[in-house]
């Protein structure tokens, strides 16, 4: 008797085991929903800025919201707007992959774009006409480092709307003062 109820017990438990398992893959399978917040993330399609992608996914882990990365693509001035850039596409649509990939295993939607103009000013103007988000996470030029130059983020901070979060690429980034700024508390500031 005290065999069988051993046996039933183990039973018992390896059920409990494999529904547990069934349940956490369906979790993992199904998609994430889209959020009604928003978190633009511009980048240029030579290379992806680690430190800005990182803050972009913390900030979306943070306010449950959706990552917009938007690739900005320069037409030169002897094209017409709407033509093939193939040779950007080709190099920016494996930035646009690893940027989803790391969205995923973190946890956050995605929405990429790709965004053209004549220059990287004219590509976020177009792209405030039709896209509506709250946060924007840009990465700022260093030398040797892809980003936007100083007077494009001037412009930025003067006509788009919401918060507008300048990455250094040499710096290191505090969550604890992210994580306060979006609590509407001051963070503090380390000099």
């Amino acid at each position: 008797m005290t065999v069988l109820v051993v046996i039933l017990g183990l039973a018992v438990v390896a059920l409990g085991i494999v529904i547990a398992l069934r349940e956490r893959g369906r979790d993992e399978r199904q998609p994430v929903a889209a959020s009604p917040t928003r978190i633009l993330f511009p980048f240029l399609g030579t290379e992806l800025s680690q430190r800005g992608l990182d803050v972009a996914l913390r900030l979306a882990r943070i306010d449950g919201a959706t990552l917009v990365p938007v690739l900005l693509a320069r037409v030169p001035m002897n094209l017409p707007l709407d033509a093939a850039l193939p040779a950007q596409c080709e190099s920016a649509l494996p930035l646009l992959e690893a940027i989803e990939q790391r969205a995923v295993r973190s946890g956050v939607t995605v929405d990429s774009r790709i965004e053209r103009g004549r220059s990287y000013r004219h590509a976020i103007r177009e792209m405030i006409t039709h896209e509506t988000f709250d946060t924007t996470v840009v990465t700022a030029a260093d030398s040797g480092t892809a980003g936007l130059l100083p007077d494009e983020i001037s412009w930025l901070l003067e006509n788009v709307p919401g918060e507008i979060f300048v990455i250094r690429p040499g710096t290191q980034v505090d969550l604890r003062a992210l994580r306060s700024r979006r609590r509407g508390r001051r963070p503090r500031v380390k000099r």
